[in-house]
């Protein structure tokens, strides 16, 4: 009789997909290495720059479905993942799960792209460039609490998310000690570089939709359409991990990131309004944050009315 997948010796990934996330964390650190020791370059820092969103889309995917069998393959991943990222992994479950998820875009998601203290509801480049700041600004105090919440009542999870925080900052003291000129370029500065886009990819995927909550009954109804988040269809998908297929991800969170393909072009393109439904990422950005600078036609439109932005 065969073992479970969770009884074997040697760490058994969930899905065969993930072997594109082993990859992204190995190759990570390599390219980290090989400059900290032979010196900058172009080509292989622009590819460490590319692999830090890689990292963080791998992070929300991991939160969501757990990458191995067996639970401390999973957990020693938690750290892996804190030491790449340079923040604790943890956090994706109170800002993410548990307020994202939960309130999807609408007056209760802390992270909201349309606060009235943040302009409203905005789709522009300052907007895109200061959410990560205003974001954090607010997702921390729930952190703490989060924090304070697992230490009266869960001390074992309290130490774990510690054991993450002490990963994090004993790394990048060592690297400081080490050379502090090679640990800003090569580790700190990449690892804030994914950290701003772990952040504003709220903003990308959220701003000017439609935030005002559904019901159960109106989620599950074929004819009504889901425009709280904006899809990108490009290439995002194939190198990080689907992460542009959004409203799939939302209605479906325990699918796995390789399922959402099939998700979206069968179940929920065609309930979300076109507007909402982009081609690749960077075309989008430039057309809206750059182009939209000096032609209104290129801009989008919200699809809240003004009395609904609270």
């Amino acid at each position: 009789m065969s073992k479970h997948p969770s009884q074997r010796l040697l760490p058994t990934l969930r899905h065969r997909r993930d072997w594109q996330s082993v990859l992204y964390m190995v190759v990570m650190p390599l390219i980290v290495w090989w400059q900290w020791v032979h010196g900058f370059s172009f080509i292989l820092y622009s590819f460490l720059l590319f692999l830090t969103l890689g990292v963080g889309v791998i992070h929300h995917n991991h939160t969501h479905v757990r990458m191995w069998w067996g639970r401390w393959t999973n957990r020693a991943t938690d750290y892996w993942l804190t030491l790449l990222q340079g923040h604790p992994t943890f956090v994706f479950w109170p800002a993410h799960v548990a307020n994202h998820h939960r309130f999807r875009h609408g007056p209760r998601d802390i992270a909201r792209t349309y606060r009235p203290e943040w302009g409203g509801d905005t789709n522009n480049l300052w907007g895109y460039l200061i959410h990560p700041v205003q974001a954090g600004l607010k997702l921390y105090p729930l952190f703490f609490r989060w924090l304070n919440n697992l230490r009266i009542h869960w001390p074992g999870a309290f130490r774990y998310c510690m054991g993450q925080y002490a990963l994090w900052l004993g790394s990048w003291g060592i690297f400081l000690w080490l050379d502090w000129q090679k640990a800003l370029i090569f580790i700190i500065v990449p690892q804030l570089h994914g950290l701003h886009w772990l952040l504003a990819t709220n903003y990308l995927q959220h701003a000017h939709a439609d935030g005002r909550p559904l019901s159960r009954a109106q989620r599950n109804t074929p004819g009504i359409e889901l425009n709280y988040a904006r899809n990108f269809e490009g290439l995002v998908n194939p190198l990080l991990f689907n992460i542009g297929l959004h409203t799939a991800h939302h209605e479906c969170p325990h699918a796995h990131w390789s399922e959402l393909t099939t998700l979206h072009a069968q179940t929920y393109r065609q309930r979300v309004t076109p507007t909402l439904n982009e081609g690749g990422l960077l075309p989008y950005m430039a057309r809206v944050f750059v182009w939209g600078l000096v032609s209104p036609a290129a801009r989008t439109k919200p699809l809240m009315p003004p009395d609904a932005v609270k």
